[in-house]
């Protein structure tokens, strides 16, 4: 009985002892991995989908500890810094807010605006990169009447998104009133070229200049040019209903 008693005393001991050693060698694991991770600092994240270009509200975010070696001058760590921001993506419950996707809520215009993109192709010409902020005037050559002409589209349009992937420049998204929005599409689709001019000076207000005030534009309206060449003297091409070709006058002398 007392030899029983004395080989539990001893497995007993044996048991805390491995439980203290495997203790002591776990905390300093834990510590030594701590002091490689370095101190660590609270980011900002979503707590719910917040949509872009909508003021971010201080219950759509909360914090996450990351280690701060990883921690690199994008990831917000002040929320000061959040205050009167809007997000010009839109964003997922438990993505990190960064400082590059930020933008002043000053910036953003009326709700009535609406983005569209334009990307760079064989009828869409960018004649330098653009940037978030900036400003463009477009310029597009189509055909009037058969013959070439280029003039200014819009002027001072805002610049609110850039494309680009792999680095590369792709595009932009405009912001323009709804109103407006349907010309350009029509101007973007039928235009022959269409060459978007980074604007040095911004203005307050957007405009589409004659003739483009009316969508879509028809042979004989404001800015159309009569055709040319034909033979005989003919009436100007806006006394001609849209779609009827003009009639010849005869002519009276050899």
């Amino acid at each position: 009985m007392l030899e029983s008693k004395r080989r539990a005393i001893i497995f007993l001991a044996l048991s805390i002892l491995l439980a203290a050693g495997a203790g002591f060698l776990f905390l300093k694991k834990i510590k030594d991995l701590n002091a490689q991770l370095g101190e660590m600092v609270e980011i900002y994240v979503a707590t719910t989908d917040i949509a872009s270009r909508s003021l971010i509200q201080p219950d759509q975010i909360t914090t996450r500890e990351i280690p701060k070696k990883y921690a690199d001058d994008s990831y917000i760590t002040d929320k000061a810094v959040l205050k009167n921001q809007v997000t010009v993506v839109p964003l997922s419950k438990g993505n990190i807010i960064t400082k590059n996707i930020l933008k002043p809520a000053t910036t953003v215009r009326d709700q009535n605006s609406r983005l569209v993109t334009v990307y760079a192709s064989g009828k869409v010409v960018f004649d330098q990169q653009l940037d978030a902020l900036d400003r463009v005037d477009i310029i597009v050559s189509r055909e009037i009447n058969g013959k070439p002409a280029t003039e200014v589209f819009m002027k001072d349009v805002p610049v609110a998104m850039v494309a680009k992937s792999e680095d590369q420049f792709r595009g932009v998204a405009l912001e323009m009133p709804f109103e407006q929005v349907p010309v350009f599409i029509h101007q973007q689709h039928y235009a022959d070229v269409m060459r978007i001019l980074k604007a040095n000076v911004g203005k307050e207000e957007l405009g589409i200049p004659e003739p483009f005030s009316e969508q879509p534009a028809e042979p004989g309206a404001p800015g159309a040019s009569p055709a040319e060449g034909q033979p005989g003297n003919q009436p100007p091409a806006s006394t001609q209903p849209a779609g009827t070709p003009p009639t010849p006058v005869p002519n009276s002398g050899g």
